[in-house]
């Protein structure tokens, strides 16, 4: 299947049923011999408890003409067969349960990580048009169904259809005429049911879908609680939850109740048939074509045979949603990745930071262009700060510097190397970033400050806490470097994990650094050691600064102003206000709102 291919149809019903069910019979392939073996035993396990009836017949039929002398001898030489099919039986059973156990606890650890690693794949692209929630619910969800219904279904539908064809050669051995009408009832079950499973398969692939969006949802409401609470937005964020979730117990309500009639309409017509045969059975043995025991063994046939067909419908409701799953789990994985890097990559020995932009046009729709013919040069150790008011595509820039987005035209050099010839990775391990939304990780501060650079020693990680202001702060803790961090990061203050991501990015020591306004929402005394920090960090290295604050950026070597995509003025701080132009105004309106 190709990258961006889309089982969807515009009904939400699932476009391919044979694609979904191809995908996912590949995606078990390799554990296709611990399968054949689980089959094997179920088989076994299965034809070993075929012969049962047979002897519990055999019994009767001994009990019946040695009447009333018993032969107790050949009766419980029978019950001892019989005992030890059934232990025989229920170790083969077991033995198959262990075996797919294994095979469902593998086959879900190597698809989780399959889907992590395509997370890593994926253009930021795909971040921007997918939410989080439902990517979660692939990735759990979706996946637990697939596994589940895995090892449930080969164990079921293995057994079953074993035990229905064995029965039926049986019942054949028996007697003719009440197989035909034991047998008549399957197809016409068969066909009804067939019916109601096509018609019920378009509301499990909408209930897996609404699943994704209520935890999207969930994740949404659970993140923004502060922004809810303090816009008085309870109500309403209920009211959409509870549409959602309503949504959602609809979709899963009509999936079960048409896949659950499977199993009454198969029922009604396997106890017709069971009627039928009862009664002809009944004048066959007075007629003497059948001793008692023969038809005994039969009617337990009928019983076991009634079974397997009775299971094999109701695995349709489970079967559907195992595609349903299938579709959305391989759906994701079938996502476009990022294009491969160029072979062979251009490689530069030793950075010095001259960064240039020819003629740069982007947009994140063909429609809508966001950068239009940027052009600018950095020379190395420059610290430029990029200014304009909100859409103007300062963040682009930035996206488009760490090649997250490739341009639509025009191109981006690294000291006279065009970063499309060069790998990703290189690019990106050439710039640290200090963002204005602050991200560390559950882990404790060393950990966290390892993602700078693995590799650094403990001394090193001291050495860039100590410049960053930070130290005392992370030795004042409990466990002070292996404090670890509480998920939201509410055991340390808002400043304090600001520096720990500057102290992150001094352990990198990239020969670049791109700034996103870091000052925000903290008080005057933490916003000087951080700027104090921001003013370490950046020092000797050519450093992208996307400025909010203006006061914040009036030593910069170049002030690029933007609006609309373009910049419309660059230059110094005082020159720039001298030209009162719209950077000046831009200042000025700041100053005159505090």
């Amino acid at each position: 299947m190709g990258p961006g291919h889309s089982y969807k149809g515009a009904d939400g019903r699932i476009k391919n049923t044979k694609r979904a069910a191809k995908e996912f019979l590949h995606s078990v392939r390799p554990y296709r011999w611990p399968i054949i073996a689980s089959v094997i035993l179920s088989v076994g396990s299965a034809v070993v408890g075929l012969f049962v009836p047979k002897l519990l017949g055999d019994m009767t039929n001994i009990a019946v003409a040695s009447f009333p002398e018993l032969d107790w001898g050949a009766i419980s030489g029978k019950a001892i067969t019989v005992l030890i099919l059934f232990l025989t039986s229920a170790a083969l059973q077991y033995a198959q349960a262990f075996v797919l156990a294994v095979v469902s606890a593998n086959y879900t650890k190597d698809l989780r990580e399959k889907i992590i690693s395509k997370i890593m794949k994926l253009p930021i692209s795909y971040f921007d048009r997918h939410k989080f929630g439902d990517t979660l619910s692939r990735m759990t969800n979706d996946v637990d169904v697939l596994t589940t219904s895995m090892s449930q279904e080969i164990a079921d539908v293995s057994l079953s259809l074993t035990v229905l064809i064995g029965v039926m050669i049986m019942m054949l051995t028996i007697s003719v005429p009440l197989s035909l009408v034991a047998f008549i009832v399957v197809p016409l079950s068969v066909v009804v049911v067939g019916r109601i499973t096509a018609f019920a398969q378009k509301y499990f692939r909408e209930q897996q879908a609404t699943l994704g969006a209520l935890n999207s949802k969930i994740e949404e409401d659970y993140a923004g609680q502060v922004v809810i609470k303090s816009n008085s937005y309870e109500g309403a964020a209920t009211a959409s939850f509870d549409e959602t979730n309503a949504k959602l117990a609809k979709a899963a309500t009509r999936a079960q109740i048409f896949s659950s009639l499977s199993f009454p309409v198969t029922h009604v017509f396997t106890n017709l048939g069971y009627i039928a045969i009862c009664i002809l059975g009944g004048v066959f043995v007075v007629e003497g074509h059948m001793t008692i025991g023969s038809i005994q063994a039969f009617i337990q046939y009928v019983s076991r045979f009634n079974r397997p067909i009775t299971e094999i419908a109701s695995t349709t409701a489970t079967i559907q949603a195992l595609l349903a799953a299938s579709e959305r789990v391989f759906e994701f994985l079938s996502e476009s990745e990022e294009e491969p890097d160029a072979e062979p990559a251009l490689v530069i020995p030793r950075v010095k930071g001259e960064v240039e932009f020819h003629n740069v046009n982007f947009g994140y729709d063909e429609k809508t262009p966001v950068i239009k013919d940027f052009s600018v040069k950095v020379q190395p150790g420059m610290k430029v700060a990029i200014v304009g008011p909100t859409g103007a595509g300062k963040t682009t820039i930035i996206n488009l510097l760490m090649r997250f987005y490739e341009p639509t035209s025009g191109y981006i050099t690294i000291d006279g190397a065009p970063i499309r010839e060069m790998k990703r990775a290189d690019v990106r391990q050439m710039f640290g970033m200090v963002l204005q939304d602050t991200w560390l990780f559950s882990g404790s501060i060393e950990e966290n400050l390892r993602y700078g650079r693995q590799g650094a020693t403990l001394a090193e990680l001291k050495t860039a806490a100590k410049s960053s202001n930070v130290e005392h702060v992370i030795e004042a803790l409990p466990h002070g470097y292996k404090t670890v961090i509480s998920e939201d990061s509410d055991n340390i203050s808002a400043g304090e994990k600001q520096l720990i991501t500057i102290a992150r990015a001094m352990t990198a020591n990239p020969p670049m650094m791109i700034l996103d306004e870091a000052t925000s929402n903290v008080d005057t005394r933490t916003e000087q050691l951080i700027q104090d920090s921001l003013e370490k960090l950046t020092g000797g290295r050519t450093s992208f600064v996307i400025a909010h604050r203006l006061s914040t950026i009036r030593n910069s070597d170049l002030i690029l102003v933007m609006r609309d995509g373009q910049i419309v003025e660059s230059g110094k701080h005082k020159d720039l206000l001298a030209a009162d132009g719209f950077y000046a105004e831009l200042y000025n309106s700041q100053f005159a709102e505090n």
